[in-house]
């Protein structure tokens, strides 16, 4: 996604010994001397030395909070204890008529504090958010907990394997007591997958990874939030993080 909105045909990241790590071992990864040739291979990957780039950018994710999208793109993101801002308060004429197009879109007013906005779908799911350990993170949350009256919530593992973990581990029944939708792998609500969508003017809480118009169903309202603040949402019916619950 990144890289065609960039602008590329295609993206590259170098593989570091944490990916390594994580393959090896698993089902279809290469094992003996040939997991030792594609390590090989793998370790040519990385940039070319003396390479020059546009900007680097370094981010301590220590030291950030927990955001949500409140506007049309990812882009356009707030604390998750911050206020809808204001069109006005940006410094171009592009971002202000963006703004105001995504506010009019997602039905908000600016100076809104985003624990005050209703919301009626939680979607844990989608290439993003839906590894095994966003779903124990999820869990957590919510075990011994009961979602709010009237939201609809869904959970949908990454993969077959992914599901197969959790239940193992046992977070299908912590999801399912507490009263989500516990599905089966697939894109799902991410890409408003079959009866997976959202009608006209209802607003969600998504894992996922773009908050477009439409995305998830014409006239659908989406906000991207982490796993964290997806579950604990659902159990506020506003947006909340775990800390909010206590």
């Amino acid at each position: 996604n990144m890289s065609i909105e960039a602008g590329a045909r295609a993206g590259l990241v170098a593989p570091d010994d944490t990916t390594f790590a994580y393959l090896e071992g698993r089902r279809h990864a290469p094992t003996g001397a040939a997991w030792e040739r594609a390590l090989e291979h793998w370790r040519t990957l990385p940039t070319d030395e003396g390479a020059t780039f546009d900007k680097t950018v370094e981010i301590d994710a220590a030291t950030l909070s927990p955001h949500v999208s409140w506007g049309t793109n990812p882009s356009q993101v707030v604390p998750l204890h911050g206020n809808v801002p204001d069109p006005d308060s940006f410094a171009e004429a592009s971002q202000r008529e963006s703004a105001a197009r995504a506010l009019e879109y997602m039905g908000l007013t600016a100076g809104t504090p985003m624990r005050d906005v209703p919301v009626d779908t939680v979607f844990i799911g989608s290439c993003t958010n839906s590894r095994i350990e966003d779903l124990r993170a999820a869990a957590a949350v919510v075990d011994g907990r009961r979602v709010a009256d009237g939201m609809r919530t869904l959970v949908v593992p990454g993969s077959w394997q992914v599901k197969a973990q959790a239940e193992a581990e046992g977070l299908d029944r912590i999801f399912t007591a507490a009263g989500f939708d516990w599905r089966d792998p697939g894109c799902s609500m991410c890409l408003a997958m079959n009866p997976d969508k959202l009608t006209p003017g209802e607003r969600s809480a998504s894992t996922s990874n773009r908050n477009f118009e439409g995305r998830q169903g014409r006239g659908g309202r989406t906000h991207l939030v982490s796993p964290e603040v997806a579950a604990a949402t659902a159990i506020a019916g506003t947006f909340a993080g775990p800390s909010d619950l206590d």
